[in-house]
């Protein structure tokens, strides 16, 4: 029988592989806009480190590897920003990215207060779009990412968890 995806709070000696997980990751997002300069394949190794220490940063794993990630944080208008939900290639549309986000939203509301979840992703993302609206986001409006990319803006209120996907 297989090994289980665990999520946890990511630990600071995650963030090598957070990093290799997100370049990875985001690939199929920068070929969709034709645009690699995307923020998660030129953030740097000691960026994500300062994310992981500062932010609430959660992680799936399968045994010892790093196979998902999230990251949120609380803004100044009492919302968390929740940001570069990636999960590997070969276990997406298994529920882990749901789950990551779930346990996101909890610690942000649970531990630092979060009032509501905001988060961005590009316009031509549907599996992305798929799933947030799955667990309950709603789009708000839409933003221009310092890429250039169009990007929909998503949120809900915090308190309303969908089930996991």
């Amino acid at each position: 029988m297989g090994m289980s995806v665990t999520i946890s709070a990511a630990a600071e000696q995650d963030a090598e592989q957070i990093f290799r997980l997100q370049y990875l990751c985001f690939q199929s997002e920068a070929a969709l806009y034709g645009n690699y300069r995307i923020d998660p394949l030129v953030q740097t190794l000691d960026s994500v480190r300062a994310e992981v220490a500062s932010d609430c940063v959660f992680v799936a794993r399968l045994g010892d590897e790093v196979v998902g990630s999230v990251r949120g944080r609380v803004t100044e208008d009492g919302s968390a920003a929740i940001g570069k939900l990636c999960v590997h290639p070969r276990l997406q549309g298994h529920g882990i990215g749901a789950r990551l986000l779930r346990a996101a939203e909890s610690a942000l509301a649970e531990q630092r207060g979060a009032t509501s979840f905001r988060l961005h992703t590009g316009h031509r993302s549907e599996g992305n779009l798929r799933l947030y609206r799955k667990v309950g986001y709603q789009t708000v409006g839409t933003s221009e990412g310092e890429d250039g990319v169009p990007m929909i803006v998503l949120e809900k209120p915090a308190g309303t968890y969908a089930a996991t996907a």
